[in-house]
């Protein structure tokens, strides 16, 4: 064998070895999530929004989350601009099903149960969707490993998530990047059939309070053309949240 066939032959070698996990596609998503894990979190997030034609527009809000990944509840809550000051997204995540969520209006002084069918909008001019802001459970999906391929220099798994009849969902499939260092989630992006319709990135990847976190992430909205650049500030888990402030009426009145 000649030193040309025996680097091709090598780098297939070390190719297979990456590509091929120590556990199976769910066990991935499964130990990501359990690295993840924490009673609370809280930080402070500011948006930059640009649109088609690049223009910029800031926002502000408030994350707080108590309980176990897929089984919590969280509150989103706008303090930047004006014109959207106040207004809260109350997010009720289950194990087995879709979230429940509601949003709070000052202006109207109304809340408002987001139905399922409602979860593709978009909130509040951000390039997330309803959906995008929910939880995904492990067990509301099937996998499978498609592939190993680097972001932002690490090697990454990729797997293909498809959705259980019984979760509801604008995505027929979800394609993850997890790094093979961390298992921290470097991308996902949501199709539809044969679209990709939304990707979000994640970098700025910390150890933070002992748990690997993603501080700055963004969303591409293929629809609209626009980008939406989150990034977290003031990040903290495990801090004693009360869970009287994650309720509709907590939301009316703190609003």
């Amino acid at each position: 064998m000649n030193r040309i066939a025996a680097a091709a032959a090598l780098a297939t070698a070390v190719f297979a070895a990456t590509a091929v996990p120590p556990q199976g596609p769910r066990e991935i998503v499964q130990t990501s999530q359990d690295r993840t894990r924490s009673k609370s979190e809280h930080y402070e997030g500011e948006l930059q929004v640009i649109d088609s034609k690049g223009h910029t527009t800031s926002k502000r809000w408030i994350y707080d989350r108590i309980g176990a990944f897929g089984d919590s509840k969280a509150v989103l809550r706008f303090t930047a601009p004006a014109e959207v000051k106040g207004v809260a997204l109350l997010i009720v995540n289950h194990p087995d099903r879709a979230s429940d969520q509601w949003m709070w209006r000052p202006a109207i002084e109304r809340d408002t149960r987001i139905a399922l069918q409602d979860r593709r909008t978009r909130f509040f001019g951000t390039g997330f969707s309803f959906e995008d802001l929910e939880e995904r459970d492990v067990d509301q999906y099937d996998y499978k490993i498609v592939g190993a391929e680097n972001m932002d220099g690490a090697l990454c798994w990729k797997i293909e998530a498809a959705p259980k009849l019984a979760k509801s969902s604008q995505y027929t499939n979800t394609y993850l990047w997890f790094r093979q260092d961390n298992y921290v989630l470097a991308e996902l992006q949501g199709w539809s059939k044969d679209r990709m319709m939304r990707s979000i990135h994640y970098t700025d990847i910390a150890q933070v309070q002992g748990i690997w976190t993603s501080r700055r992430l963004e969303v591409w909205d293929t629809e609209r053309k626009s980008r939406t650049i989150l990034t977290l500030e003031k990040l903290q888990f495990n801090l004693p949240l009360r869970p009287q402030d994650f309720t509709v009426e907590a939301l009316r009145r703190i609003g």
